[in-house]
């Protein structure tokens, strides 16, 4: 892998961590909600990074690249894919936690978990 993918896997590694540190010590509900947006997206670089393959070419079949040498030519859209799938859930995700933290704090006038007891055991 090259030094590039070394970086990018790294990159990932930390703010997929630094996210989790962040919704399990934090108390406010938006910075909770932005923790799980960065760990979200770290999740996504680290994705992309052990789906790279230096040295090849986008897999289109055309006069550049004929069908009996794609095997050992072309990337693995996959990765890709699974990562621009999971952008899109991970916006629709995160537009929903943010409307029920707005609404919670419309009725309860807090985003203090500490403070949102009712349904506590």
């Amino acid at each position: 892998m090259p030094e590039v993918a070394h970086i990018a896997l790294a990159t990932g590694f930390a703010l997929v961590l630094i996210g989790f540190y962040g919704a399990l010590t934090q108390r406010n509900l938006l910075r909770i909600i932005v923790a799980f947006t960065l760990a979200t997206t770290g999740v996504n670089v680290v994705i992309v990074a052990i789906g790279h393959m230096s040295g090849r070419t986008a897999p289109i079949l055309d006069a550049a690249v004929p069908a009996a040498e794609a095997v050992s030519r072309v990337i693995d859209p996959l990765p890709q894919a699974l990562v621009l799938t999971a952008i899109v859930i991970g916006v629709g995700i995160t537009a929903l936690m943010l409307a029920y933290a707005y609404r919670l704090f419309e009725t309860r006038g807090t985003l203090d978990i500490a403070r949102l007891t009712e349904l506590k055991w």
